[in-house]
């Protein structure tokens, strides 16, 4: 990864483990709470027994008249039975207690509780029972806390670093497709920079420009204007632009015009047939766009020395090239941003792109048939439109 993939992962893994963590403590100690809650509510229902029980034998042998004998508790629970003075009458002296205060109180890991459930038989007023068993249980209840708290920060920690890493794959891709795009621009741009350098060159140490020259001149920029178009379409183009009705075979006419210098470079010829007079709701300016890129995708692989046919017939445009062709399973991809079919010739991956962006937002049909080796052809149809122009009027574009 480089620096910048590096500081998006750990950026997207920090956020998402500190936040984790913050939300599995809390969670923890919400558990941590309410377990305390319920042993000190164990511990009071406990004690609350060993005071009726006591009260109870109490309370018999006054009404029965038979000798009362106290029993210590035991399991870790003291107990001490008063008079009304707090004298202790029975049992151990259990120090910090408020006889003013009867009730269960927990504090410092020991719970008290304190009841007048005897009612003053055998002149026993309170009897007290103190536990530290809560003390032990909190003990166990945190390490078991902690333990599961520590186990699930584990196992989101792991978590957390394997979603990292598939969060980052579609922005790895799309930095891998930026650096090539980059990379295949310079080289793009190397080309017709170089020829217009060193014919400027020439011409100015020469002191005239050959035809030739004018022409490598003119070609070198046409292709950077190309460039230019489809970043430009790519970058700024909105979706919205204004409706406006194009005269298709005109369009046509002038973009062959256009790339007939590119082709007679590789020494191709145009067979065009623009039999259709077509006006469709789609703005030049993406028009040109459109026939521009197919037209110079055909010349780019296209074999020296062949034939380009294009016809413009029945509401249906066609452009077929005889050229390295386009295998099968690459022809599902071509029409996908930065996904060339083939790196034999230069481009951006770019083209095909901006052709199916077009096609889909004014409704023209694409289609594709293309045989390795012998050439592709590229099939646009345009929808079943005709215009209605009246010399002072705007065209109506009624649909059949």
């Amino acid at each position: 990864m480089n620096e910048l993939e590096k500081r998006s992962f750990y950026s997207f893994l920090t956020l998402y483990v500190a936040s984790s963590f913050f939300l599995i403590t809390l969670v923890g100690y919400w558990y941590y709470i309410s377990q305390k809650q319920s042993l000190q509510t164990h511990i009071h229902y406990k004690l609350e027994h060993l005071v009726d029980q006591e009260a109870g034998r109490i309370i018999t042998s006054r009404m029965e008249g038979t000798p009362y004998r106290f029993v210590p508790p035991g399991d870790g629970v003291t107990m001490a039975l008063l008079n009304a003075a707090g004298k202790v009458l029975y049992g151990d002296a259990i120090v910090g207690i408020d006889l003013a205060h009867p009730g269960f109180v927990s504090h410092h890991r020991e719970s008290t509780l304190i009841s007048d459930a005897a009612k003053g038989h055998l002149g026993v007023q309170w009897i007290v029972v103190r536990s530290r068993e809560l003390a032990g249980e909190i003990d166990a209840l945190q390490q078991k806390v902690s333990l599961l708290v520590l186990l699930v920060m584990l196992v989101v920690a792991v978590i957390a670093w394997i979603l990292s890493g598939i969060f980052m794959r579609p922005l790895q891709r799309r930095v891998r497709q930026i650096e090539d795009f980059i990379n295949d621009i310079t080289h793009e741009l190397n080309t017709p920079i170089t020829a217009l350098s060193m014919t400027a060159r020439q011409a100015l140490k020469e002191g005239l420009c050959t035809d030739r020259q004018l022409n490598n001149i003119d070609i070198s920029t046409k292709q950077l204007y190309d460039m230019y178009r489809s970043l430009t379409y790519l970058n700024f183009d909105e979706p919205s632009m204004a409706d406006e009705v194009s005269d298709v075979g005109d369009v046509l006419r002038t973009s062959i015009a256009y790339y007939r210098s590119l082709a007679e470079m590789k020494r191709i010829d145009f067979d065009v047939a623009v039999t259709d007079a077509l006006h469709y709701p789609i703005p030049e300016q993406r028009l040109s766009l459109l026939f521009g890129n197919l037209i110079g995708n055909a010349i780019k692989y296209s074999s020296a020395r062949s034939v380009i046919h294009i016809r413009l017939t029945d509401h249906t445009f066609t452009i077929e090239d005889h050229g390295i062709g386009i295998p099968h399973p690459d022809q599902l991809m071509i029409f996908r941003r930065y996904q060339r079919g083939t790196k034999q010739s230069g481009g951006f991956g770019i083209g095909l792109h901006i052709v199916k962006s077009i096609c889909d937002q004014h409704g023209i049909g694409i289609r594709i048939d293309s045989v390795v080796g012998e050439g592709t052809t590229f099939i646009l149809v345009f929808s079943d439109v005709e215009d209605e122009f009246d010399g002072n009027k705007d065209y109506a574009i009624v649909t059949h």
